[in-house]
């Protein structure tokens, strides 16, 4: 059955630019190259730098991109950032349109991190790349002009995924304390590809069959399987609580919108202050260019639940 029908009319230029890839080990190298249409990066007023850091022992080192505001002064609250991808592609520079001017009006810091991708590295290969990232930052807050005490997380899809799982290892280890968790359509439960299919969700960008080549890059394995760790599939812990206040956006159409429901119902069960915004007639990465109404409103939505984050305020 099509879901066509129920796709925002202002988000059908967007569906003609942004094609459907069937993924496969042959067209991955396809999906890695492709040139999506993204416009250029503003200035906004942002410096941005590159760093190499130290990896995980044993590990390469770690690309980090950095966002910092010309003219702020003292301390700022921090975003750190995990791009998308399906975790098999992606990169950080590619957001230097979205990340710039997110710094400008936020006036934080954004560091975003380039973990190693599916399948030449699989679990826990990128989570633990993110979380010495992660580590980095905090050691390095004099250094970046960022309060710790007002850093969170955020990713988009896998992005979000990781970011979550991300929460979850911080609150484990015991050695980082975050802010806030912000999530957008996060792909955390590889458990989706097993069940009964939605019967409208899924159809555009990110597919059910594209969804089973992602998670069994990360893993390693067919996903769907017993003992996956939380830290891949962030929806497999059991115990949601002492986590940061979450904030978790979605489409309606998107592949994700049950495990990301599921999730945020899970989160206010076990205490955790969470913010949940599905929008209609929204698909995967609908919000990923302004213009239409629901990706002007998603956004806007975002960058007040960022700015309260940051501020201090509950999320």
């Amino acid at each position: 059955m099509t879901s066509r029908h129920l796709v925002d009319p202002e988000l059908h230029p967007l569906l003609a630019a942004w094609p459907t890839v069937r993924l496969t080990d042959a067209t991955l190298a396809e999906l890695r190259a492709r040139d999506l249409p993204l416009p250029p990066a503003p200035d906004s007023g942002v410096d941005v730098t590159e760093r190499r850091i130290a990896g995980p022992a044993g590990a390469p080192d770690i690309g980090l991109r950095i966002y910092r505001p010309r003219d702020a002064t003292g301390s700022t609250g921090c975003i750190y950032h995990i791009h998308g991808g399906g975790y098999v592609g992606g990169s950080a520079r590619e957001l230097e349109f979205i990340h710039r001017p997110l710094a400008g009006t936020l006036g934080c810091v954004i560091v975003s991190v380039n973990y190693r991708l599916a399948p030449e590295t699989v679990f826990p290969g990128a989570i633990e790349d993110c979380y010495a990232g992660l580590r980095w930052t905090v050691a390095h807050a004099d250094e970046l002009g960022i309060d710790p005490a007002r850093l969170g997380v955020m990713g988009e899809s896998a992005g979000g995924g990781l970011a979550a799982a991300l929460a979850l290892m911080a609150r484990d280890r015991g050695e980082i304390r975050l802010a806030f968790q912000h999530l957008t359509y996060p792909m955390i439960d590889d458990r989706t590809c097993i069940r009964p299919p939605h019967p409208f969700a899924g159809e555009f960008i990110w597919t059910p069959h594209n969804n089973r080549f992602g998670w069994a890059a990360l893993l390693g394995h067919e996903p769907g399987m017993d003992a996956v760790s939380p830290y891949a599939a962030a929806a497999r812990a059991d115990d949601l609580s002492g986590l940061p206040p979450a904030f978790i956006m979605t489409g309606a159409l998107d592949l994700f919108v049950d495990e990301d429901i599921d999730y945020a119902r899970r989160l206010i069960a076990a205490g955790v202050p969470t913010e949940l915004h599905v929008h209609p007639g929204g698909f995967h990465g609908f919000d990923a260019l302004p213009g239409p109404a629901v990706a002007n409103r998603a956004q806007a939505a975002r960058i007040d639940a960022l700015a309260r984050a940051l501020s201090g305020a509950i999320a």
